[in-house]
């Protein structure tokens, strides 16, 4: 290769990226205006664009081409200029797969997309903002306090009011601010935080959080603060059942409640995506059940929905938490008392049998144990499965490339081929689970699936659906999502 070669190679693709990144510098504003004013949410792909970082719209738009065909933002940047000059109402527009399908049949852009997203047309948002409340603020509290400032507007949307704590000290509402600012696994806030000791509050991207000190539910009257109809999520982990969680809907200003565990008794655990459509307005108290659940009940579904499952075996890497100790100590369960950043502890799971709360088809049919590893974050789920039919381990992972592209489930199945992955790749995934096809090992009708999943951002996010869900908050998706998987 030529001098002259390597230096036209060298200006070129150097051009042809400072040209992407100008397209993109220039969708940002009309994302963010249809946000902000009308609730238009624009993704690629199930890829939410709001908020996102010029070079974050680049990755997005070259993930698409790694595992479904070539698409840049020249391609969805015309899509985004047409949906601007259009007086839509709330909903959510993939702009990725408006590009994809108009590449495919051509024709008059402007006319395209209008009739694409004609039924938002003149829609108006006659919403409000649905009253939450974050009961506990540990890694799960604050993992959601950040997804639900990066999403809050006007309208039909969900507006983090309070969080419930136990005071520590005199200094405890600025460290609370500081666990929120800064995060050793997910990195720094986006945005600002300040805070205003005089009224005991947050303040975060110009969101009011009343920060309110209480030792147990039936000490607090929310109504006091402002606050009614609320939806309260309990991460605290203490309270499991109906009857424990039934007293915070003795508290004024609470209207419902979801659990960020699996739940004991009655109460409905749900896996968003799975068996959401299970939840009735009259249900006061939900559970989202655990993170490995969230993350191995929809793939299970989609396998069991193509092939049929005879039986299997999940085994979870689960990374390590709060309940295990640093360094040896006592621990009322099996093996927990070792230290948890030098060992990896063999420990039970109850995601196997959960998953029949959310699939009853599968109950009896499933096994599962975990091992905690010295990971602070991100788990694997490795399905061992029985299926009723033989399969090809191609075709097995081009059935999940293209439900993680084309179906409902697209937001809680996402997919990786690449053969370098490993744990830290997937920090801040918001997806339930991402299956690795580079791991598949198919024999017959035997095959071994790997499952990533960031057990704090992707949980926190079905949990967040779940509760969007619970305050009515159901966009029009276009184009829309295919209910058949």
């Amino acid at each position: 290769m030529s001098v002259e070669t390597i230096k036209a190679l060298q200006e070129d693709h150097f051009g042809r990226w400072k040209n992407r990144e100008a397209i993109a510098e220039n969708m940002i504003p009309a994302i963010g205006k249809l946000y902000r004013e009308r609730n238009v949410v624009t993704t690629v792909y199930g890829r939410t664009l709001i908020n996102r970082s010029v070079t974050q719209l680049l990755k997005h738009h070259r993930r698409v081409r790694m595992i479904a065909g070539d698409l840049s933002v020249v391609d969805t940047f015309p899509i985004m200029e047409e949906l601007a000059k259009l007086n839509l109402g709330p909903c959510n527009v993939d702009i990725g797969k408006l590009a994809t399908k108009y590449k495919i049949v051509g024709g008059d852009l402007a006319a395209f997309v209008k009739n694409a997203v004609a039924p938002a047309i003149g829609q108006i948002d006659e919403g409000k903002p649905t009253d939450v409340v974050l009961y506990g603020f540990g890694r799960i509290g604050r993992m959601l306090a950040r997804l639900m400032i990066e999403k809050a507007c006007k309208g039909d949307s969900l507006r983090l009011r309070a969080i419930v704590v136990r005071k520590s000290s005199e200094s405890d509402l600025q460290k609370r601010a500081s666990l929120l600012r800064r995060d050793s696994v997910h990195g720094p806030f986006e945005g600002t935080i300040s805070v205003d000791e005089a009224n005991e509050a947050i303040i975060a991207n110009g969101n009011f959080i009343k920060v309110i000190y209480a030792s147990q539910p039936e000490d607090i009257d929310y109504t006091a603060y402002g606050i009614s109809d609320a939806i309260l999520i309990d991460n605290t982990g203490k309270l499991k059942d109906d009857v424990g969680l039934g007293r915070h809907l003795t508290c004024k200003g609470v209207k419902r409640v979801i659990l960020t565990a699996p739940a004991k008794g009655n109460v409905k655990n749900i896996v968003f995506g799975v068996n959401s459509n299970t939840i009735l307005d009259e249900d006061a108290i939900i559970s989202a059940a655990s993170c490995t659940t969230n993350a191995i009940t929809p793939v299970l579904k989609v396998l069991n929905d193509k092939f049929g499952i005879i039986s299997g075996h999940v085994e979870t890497v689960h990374s390590f938490t709060n309940d295990q100790n640093l360094i040896d100590n006592y621990h009322k369960a099996d093996r927990r008392g070792r230290s948890a950043v030098l060992n990896m502890v063999i420990t039970e799971t109850g995601a196997a049998k959960a998953v029949a709360k959310a699939l009853p088809e599968l109950a009896g049919k499933l096994t599962g144990n975990s091992i905690r590893v010295p990971t602070p974050n991100v788990s694997m789920a490795i399905l061992n499965l029985t299926l009723s039919d033989a399969v090809s381990r191609d075709e097995m992972n081009e059935f999940m490339r293209d439900i993680s592209l084309n179906s409902g489930l697209q937001r809680q199945i996402d997919y990786t081929s690449s053969t370098e992955v490993v744990s830290t790749d997937f920090v801040g995934s918001r997806s339930a689970g991402v299956f690795d096809a580079q791991a598949t090992i198919v024999n017959g009708n035997h095959v071994t699936l790997y499952v990533w999943y960031d057990n704090e951002m992707g949980y926190s996010c079905q949990v967040v659906r779940i509760a969007q869900q619970m305050a009515g908050i159901n966009y029009q998706t276009f184009p829309p999502e295919s209910a058949e998987l």
